[in-house]
């Protein structure tokens, strides 16, 4: 998707954010904005930092360089009650890491690749765990939960699963439920890493229906990882490629998915084709290579 008016503003800035395991530097001066009412897709190949690159933006993972800003509303400032937040309103940006873990926590939620599912829970209890942070401290009073955890169980589908067991569920079941919970926390930024895994094509696309709609009709800040190059192509309205933990290009998908960057960055053949603007990206085996040289010579 390609907008022409003016740039949203950043939700969420990233500042030559370096990432380490140990010794091991794997993002190296990472700097990106995910704004207001876009999607924004990470891709490249295995092992490039994607996933530990929006787990920094989490603050699931230390920084080691770099900063990181985010956008609040006047509610922030005003109480620490838990009460809701508007999804849309973005402010000054205050650094992320002078927000307490709860503060935080009702600006930015994150879909992990892995969670723990706790034994014996339900659904529902599940889909509430996401309203945690907006709970009063004092009274553990949540007046907007009900109605938070309702929606977010209709949009992903599982609200007829709602008092099942999580045990008794497909992985492509749980990963929904998860995802219900992260959008019962109602945060104006949400990060995604790799949602449409365990997905059957179904629930693929819905959920890439659902990306756009919370990113258009709620003003939501989306970064998401995805592998699937076609995916990104579809929902993102700007992509980051990155290559050995750094970022190479950055900008509309026509911009950033071309056969010569995804060639060189994926190290194999890469035909783009694009279809009245919509982009379709495939990898040309051996075989297919050959076939097409046959062509041209001809």
């Amino acid at each position: 998707m390609i907008r022409t008016e003016a740039a949203p503003p950043p939700a969420l800035t990233a500042s030559k954010l370096r990432l380490a395991y140990g010794s091991h530097t794997v993002v190296h001066e990472a700097s990106l904005q995910v704004r207001a009412g876009e999607v924004l897709a990470l891709v490249g190949p295995n092992g490039s930092g994607k996933s530990t690159l929006l787990r920094g933006m989490a603050r699931l993972h230390g920084l080691s360089a770099g900063a990181l800003h985010l956008a609040t509303g006047g509610s922030d400032a005003a109480q620490d009650d838990g009460g809701p937040v508007d999804s849309v309103d973005c402010g000054d940006p205050v650094d992320c890491l002078t927000l307490s873990p709860r503060r935080f926590a009702t600006r930015l939620a994150m879909l992990t690749q892995h969670r723990p599912t706790p034994a014996g829970m339900s659904v529902r209890e599940i889909v509430g765990l996401g309203r945690h942070p907006h709970r009063s401290r004092w009274t553990g009073a949540d007046p907007a939960g009900l109605e938070a955890v309702r929606r977010a169980m209709a949009l992903t589908g599982v609200d007829e699963l709602a008092e099942r067991s999580i045990d008794e569920l497909s992985g492509g079941q749980v990963q929904r439920v998860w995802l219900a919970s992260c959008l019962a926390q109602q945060t104006p930024v949400l990060l995604l890493d790799e949602p449409t895994n365990h997905l059957d094509l179904r629930y693929q696309s819905e959920l890439l229906d659902l990306i756009r709609d919370l990113a258009d009709d709620h003003g939501v800040a989306i970064g998401v990882v995805l592998h699937d190059l076609n995916q990104a192509a579809t929902v993102a309205d700007r992509v980051v490629l990155l290559v050995d933990g750094a970022i190479v290009a950055e900008g509309t998908p026509t911009d950033v998915l071309t056969e010569q960057a995804l060639t060189r960055a994926y190290q194999t053949p890469i035909e783009v084709i694009d279809s009245a603007g919509l982009l379709q990206v495939r990898p040309l085996p051996r075989c297919a290579t050959r076939q097409r040289l046959g062509e041209l010579i001809a």
